[in-house]
């Protein structure tokens, strides 16, 4: 169990370090992890005006990143799922 827990927080960690690379506003950048049925979910919330940094060109960053969690969760031995935000309540997938 102890084991499960360090890999969610690295799997925090990571995503948020990712992200803050790809924004403006690194500081409104906030990754909350919850443990649900189907695994665990990263919800990210960035600022409004940077979603579309996080998003990319028809989904490619978000796609691209979602990909990139997926390998790194796997290697944990986790099952991962990552969920994009722009603001309280407001979600983008």
């Amino acid at each position: 169990m102890e084991e499960s827990r360090r890999a969610q927080e690295a799997m925090k960690s990571f995503v948020r370090e990712v992200v803050a690379g790809l924004v403006d506003e690194e500081k409104n950048v906030r990754v909350d992890g919850h443990v649900r049925e189907q695994g665990y979910v990263l919800e990210v919330n960035v600022a409004p005006g940077d979603i579309g940094r996080v998003i990319g060109r028809g989904g490619a960053t978000a796609r691209a990143l979602r990909s990139v969690v997926a390998a790194a969760a796997g290697k944990h031995r986790l099952r991962c799922e990552l969920v994009l935000e722009d603001g309280p309540g407001r979600r983008n997938v």
